[in-house]
């Protein structure tokens, strides 16, 4: 898919009544959404085949918590997508989707992140076991903080 064609794709999204929009072909993936309350079209294009260099991470990360020293992570780590607030339930009342020493698989939800009124689930790039969930329910994150120390399987 060439650049122009990606640009008719939006346009032709952006007048549509469509709220949600992927598509695949080949290696090659474009994700749109309409923001519920500006009407704005978020657009992302990335490798299938490549795990997001933004969610993983085999160097130390250090991570700064407001009031609080920095630490050190050593080993792999799932990091935010986006600026949001970090949620580790679907609701209040429901268990977390993960927790310390649970093994996940690719494509499994780790945890929610609000932003702007939508909320976004994250999912595990790999199988991997969570060894440290890193960041507090309800918390608000940074883009590119780690969320969960974790060890690939």
């Amino acid at each position: 898919m060439d650049f122009k064609e990606i640009k008719e794709l939006i346009r032709v999204f952006d007048k549509s009544e469509l709220n949600k929009l992927k598509v695949k072909e080949g290696e090659f993936e474009v994700s749109m959404q309409k923001g519920f309350e500006t009407g704005t079209v978020v657009t992302t294009a990335a490798p299938i085949a490549a795990p997001a260099p933004a969610t993983t991470q085999a160097a130390p990360v250090p991570a700064v918590v407001p009031g609080e020293s920095a630490t050190t992570i050593a080993g792999d780590t799932i990091n935010s997508p986006m600026v949001g607030t970090y949620y580790e339930a679907p609701s209040p009342e429901a268990p977390a989707f993960v927790k310390k020493g649970d093994t996940v698989k690719k494509g499994q939800t780790l945890c929610i992140l609000e932003a702007m009124k939508i909320m976004n689930e994250v999912e595990a790039e790999f199988d991997c076991k969570i060894i440290d969930v890193l960041i507090e329910n309800g918390k608000p994150v940074e883009y590119d903080m780690p969320l969960f120390a974790v060890e690939k399987l």
